[in-house]
């Protein structure tokens, strides 16, 4: 599942937003989740004589604070300083002391000691940054033995699984067959029972269906705010679903293709199959009694307390914490099941708008979900090389204390660099 906006430091180097899209935060270094930031990247760069785009950097690290002329006022609108000061430490905590800043591109990388950090940044003509994005760390590890003895280290549980071609050879596994709480990963199984219905011409990609007021769910996502009645086609909901991870629009899949279709994708543990909008409810601290019930319950009890929550108004979303909440009220698959689904829809549109975590210039074609809410972390891409091997990269983390998203976030960029040494 996914609770609503949380700004800490570790996930602002790369967002995954309520329902795990990966969100590049740009200007600011940190956004809520579910909100679209303001992409200044893109700008004209235009800098001062006295100031490059790499001292720039590198003033970041080595000064003791940071101040405020050093952005334009348009970028600490978005992000207060101490936010930018936050995330600095934080990084050098993560990866060491500073060492240099290097071009890579038309970009640059931030060495550190234990890894470096691919970065953009745009500076106005006062020399002031006006955008910056610090992707996920690349770690110093040269085996995926080692990554999957990092991963290991870290508290509470973790899966992985790095499978290569049609075959499915495992190169790299960690507790593949437990399940785990994905977040929005279990949006694959609704954009499966979707396309099995599609090719059996129950439903069409051109349908065009109205915004029902019951289909509504809280962020992620920008259909919430939309008026009833708005139309929309099948695949315009199954593009928000997954490349925005929009819950109105995945609560509205599920009510067309049925909670039972998704059931029969989806392992039988995850009965009944949530919408967004339930578990919400289920979660919601104004619920305490219901989610008792619900925990608590048999299947048939939980089916019948569903329908009760149809007469419920969705709890407002300053209820819910950063803290890790009720994460046995989820979706629950192995890894091994994600890329069982990801197989199966790989090739789909809709796969190819957001490549989460990976670099899409990096590989001939990319599918990505992800999913995560405090406690949950999900990060599941398929990847084509250029050579035409075909890879899934599937790693899931569990606990019941707040997630360190920047650490696990490295460790997964870092077998994705990897897998694309080892397909060359």
């Amino acid at each position: 599942m996914h609770m609503p906006p949380r700004l800490s430091a570790i996930v602002a180097i790369l967002s995954l937003n309520l329902y795990g899209n990966a969100t590049n935060l740009l200007p600011a270094l940190a956004t809520e989740w579910g909100r679209k930031p303001v992409n200044l990247i893109g700008a004209q760069l235009s800098t001062s004589q006295s100031m490059t785009p790499e001292a720039a950097i590198a003033r970041l690290f080595t000064q003791a604070t940071l101040e405020n002329d050093w952005f334009a006022p348009e970028f600490l609108r978005q992000v207060p300083l101490a936010q930018v000061q936050l995330i600095i430490d934080s990084m050098q905590t993560e990866l060491g002391k500073f060492q240099e800043v290097v071009p890579n591109g038309q970009n640059f990388l931030v060495v550190m000691e234990k890894g470096t950090v691919p970065t953009q940044i745009t500076l106005n003509q006062s020399g002031q940054i006006i955008g910056l994005l610090f992707q996920p760390p690349r770690l110093k590890i040269k085996s995926l033995a080692e990554a999957v003895s990092q991963l290991q280290q870290l508290p509470g549980q973790v899966s992985l699984l790095v499978l290569e071609g049609d075959t499915a050879t495992e190169l790299a596994a960690l507790n593949p067959d437990l399940p785990l709480a994905v977040g929005s990963t279990f949006k694959l199984a609704v954009l499966q029972a979707l396309r099995t219905q599609i090719e059996t011409g129950q439903q069409s990609w051109r349908s065009v269906v109205e915004l029902r007021p019951e289909w509504k769910s809280l962020p992620s996502g920008v259909l919430q705010t939309w008026a009833d009645g708005s139309w929309l086609t099948i695949q315009s909901l199954a593009a928000l679903m997954i490349s925005q991870s929009d819950n109105t629009a995945t609560d509205a899949l599920m009510r067309i293709v049925g909670r039972d279709s998704v059931e029969a994708v989806a392992p039988e543990r995850n009965r009944p199959f949530l919408t967004t909008r339930e578990a919400f409810l289920l979660k919601s601290p104004s619920h305490k009694a219901l989610y008792q019930r619900y925990r608590l319950g048999n299947l048939a009890q939980r089916r019948s307390l569903l329908t009760e929550l149809t007469a419920l108004p969705l709890p407002d979303v300053s209820e819910f914490t950063t803290e890790p909440r009720a994460i046995d009220v989820e979706w629950f698959f192995t890894t091994r099941e994600l890329c069982q689904l990801m197989q199966q829809v790989r090739d789909l549109p809709v796969m190819r708008i957001n490549p989460g975590v990976a670099s899409s210039t990096d590989w001939q074609r990319v599918a990505f979900k992800g999913g995560s809410e405090p406690g949950v972390l999900n990060l599941t891409t398929w990847v084509e090389a250029k050579t035409g091997q075909q890879y899934c990269i599937s790693a899931t983390w569990n606990h019941t204390a707040n997630l360190d998203d920047y650490q696990f976030q490295g460790l997964y960029s870092t077998i994705l660099d990897l897998v694309k040494a080892k397909a060359k």
